[in-house]
């Protein structure tokens, strides 16, 4: 089947599905190759489609690695809140599910994230987004934790605390130097701590 026959059915789908269908295509690029790889018009090329398909969608290769993050963050928020509503409404069932999630999400796609936080070290808009997605988490877990916390709440330096906390177990279980259970124990544990801590 010739290349363009085949492209005409693809570019009728819409925009939310062409984007779905592009952001998928890059991750899978990603695993295979490396960011290094992900360049507008590889993905074009590993999508089917042609390049201004691409930078329509996304403008430049650090919108797509903006967007990547986005749909990475959008995903572990989805199943984070799933899972802390379905957990029994005790502070180690809470925390357990807080740790869980957190370190099973970065693990779901932990390899590829490192490379595109990298590609975009010095991007305004990714910092930007990052710290947007930062202080929502925090918010989310202040409000699910407040409950078992003294009548103040959790403090912000708190809660900053237990986010770095999440980040650096999360990354030694993507590198290996300790293993995923490992990873989710101990942040149950910093969270608990935590809480009780600042409970009177």
């Amino acid at each position: 089947m010739c290349p363009a026959t085949d492209d005409l059915p693809r570019r009728r789908l819409p925009r939310e599905a062409r984007t779905r269908q592009l952001l998928d295509a890059a991750w899978a690029l990603i695993g295979e190759s490396g960011t290094d790889a992900l360049t507008l018009g590889r993905l074009a090329d590993e999508a089917g489609v042609t390049k201004p398909v691409v930078y329509d969608h996304f403008g430049t290769r650090e919108g797509l690695l903006t967007a990547l993050y986005r749909d990475f963050d959008e995903r572990q928020t989805a199943v984070f809140d799933d899972a802390v509503a379905a957990a029994r409404p005790s502070l180690q069932d809470k925390a357990r599910v807080i740790a869980s999630s957190y370190v099973t999400c970065v693990l779901t796609q932990g390899r590829e994230i490192p490379g595109v936080l990298a590609a975009l070290g010095g991007s305004a808009e990714l910092a930007a987004v990052k710290r947007q997605y930062q202080h929502t988490f925090i918010a989310k877990c202040a409000a699910i934790l407040a409950p078992f916390s003294g009548p103040a709440g959790l403090p912000a330096p708190a809660m900053w605390a237990m986010l770095g906390a999440a980040d650096a177990l999360s990354d030694a279980a993507v590198a290996g130097d300790i293993t995923p259970d490992e990873a989710r124990a101990e942040l149950q544990q910093t969270i608990i701590a935590m809480v009780k801590r600042h409970k009177s």
